[in-house]
């Protein structure tokens, strides 16, 4: 395949590139894929430019941007062989979007909030996708975002017409109510109503994360990053001692998680 290589690329070459792997005599691999067969890849590229911002790696973060630009390119080029639409559209719509949902910078719409704006962006969208119910916006969440993000979405937007608890005591009063509601589930022998009380468990600490000012996403992140962070300091603590985790029971292993646990405060 005849192609030009250069010392400088741009975006319109990454979309000849694309097209080019996808051609009969492209790629192998890449002329056979489709939506669904790289739909998990665009999850694993989105998080690692997560990652990048987490660890402020701006090389990385570089790296990783360009990785999902490929994704969308990617999914472009396949509605383009299938005249579609291809990346221009994307782009236009994007546009257009951009450009009607901020009248502030590009009409005679005043807001000079944040909170202003976002009223604006609300209304505006509701208006776009021809919704007239709140509850078109909140089946109009993504499906597929983690559920605790979900979770969070769906209570804003019940939220702004007064459908929430007056403050944080109050839902964690319903969070205290729940977990009994699990406890006496856990009594039986339904796995189905365990699951559903669990569901209504974690939803309600959605609820009081909100109430706190806190993602509920990003503090489970920490949660789930400190775990591994204290249990990696208790095993190397029982090896400078002599001893190995599977030997211990559960209350020496409690004494060693006590024992880091008040190292690091």
């Amino acid at each position: 395949m005849d192609f030009q290589f250069k010392e400088k690329y741009g975006f319109n070459d990454l979309v000849e590139i694309v097209r080019c792997l996808r051609l009969p005599d492209g790629c192998p691999w890449d002329k056979v894929q489709t939506h669904k067969s790289i739909r998990q890849d665009f999850i694993e590229e989105t998080y690692e430019v997560i990652e990048a911002i987490d660890n402020d790696d701006k090389a990385l973060l570089r790296e990783e941007l360009g990785d999902v630009l490929l994704q969308v390119v990617f999914h472009a080029q396949i509605e383009r062989e299938n005249g579609v639409f291809d990346i221009n559209d994307v782009a236009n719509d994007v546009c257009q979007k951009l450009i009607i949902r901020h009248p502030h910078v590009f009409g005679d719409v005043n807001a000079d909030t944040t909170e202003k704006v976002l009223e604006n962006w609300d209304k505006i969208k509701m208006q776009t996708k021809s919704q007239s119910e709140l509850s078109e916006t909140m089946n109009s969440v993504a499906r597929s975002l983690p559920s605790l993000m979900r979770a969070s979405k769906i209570q804003k937007k019940a939220a702004k017409v007064g459908f929430d608890f007056e403050n944080i005591d109050d839902a964690a009063k319903k969070l205290c109510e729940e977990l009994d509601e699990v406890k006496e589930a856990c009594k039986g022998t339904d796995e189905s109503a365990k699951t559903e009380e669990v569901g209504d468990l974690l939803f309600s600490a959605v609820n009081v994360a909100r109430f706190a000012g806190v993602d509920s996403e990003k503090a489970l992140y920490d949660s789930c990053e400190k775990f591994i962070s204290r249990f990696t300091a208790m095993e190397s603590l029982a090896k400078q001692r002599g001893l190995s985790l599977d030997d211990l029971s559960l209350n020496e292993l409690d004494s060693l998680w006590n024992e880091i646990k008040e190292s690091r405060r």
